[in-house]
């Protein structure tokens, strides 16, 4: 079985050497997503609320291009930028994802310039 590469214009091309996504089977794993318009590059909102939507509409271009979506999510991982933020993501995660919700960590990192919120995801596809 082969590692496959997951690409969609749908989500902010990386700028680095890694892949938006990658799937080997029925595994699908969601590199890490930020706040950034497709389409521009440019961040999408001033708040952790508005970029948490941006953030999951990107993770979730990416899941549907390799073939899964949210509720086939296990693991999500989120970094955030200040801990005084919490509840705010906590609220809008609430609007993605269902239950039974995926187990979850949070770790609080530093982010480039103008970013709060960075979230990736691990995906079993049946």
């Amino acid at each position: 079985m082969s590692k496959v590469e997951i690409k969609t214009a749908d989500a902010p091309q990386p700028v680095a050497r890694f892949s938006q996504g990658v799937r080997k089977g029925n595994i699908l794993q969601v590199a890490g997503q930020v706040a950034f318009d497709p389409s521009t590059g440019e961040i999408v909102g001033s708040t952790v609320a508005e970029q948490t939507r941006q953030t999951f509409a990107n993770l979730n271009a990416v899941l549907a291009a390799g073939g899964a979506s949210i509720d086939d999510v296990v693991m999500i991982r989120v970094y955030l930028t200040d801990t005084a933020h919490f509840a705010e993501l906590n609220e809008v995660y609430g609007e993605f994802v269902t239950d039974p919700a995926p187990a979850r960590t949070t770790v609080y990192v530093g982010l480039p310039a103008g970013l709060l919120v960075e979230i990736d995801a691990l995906a079993v596809v049946d």
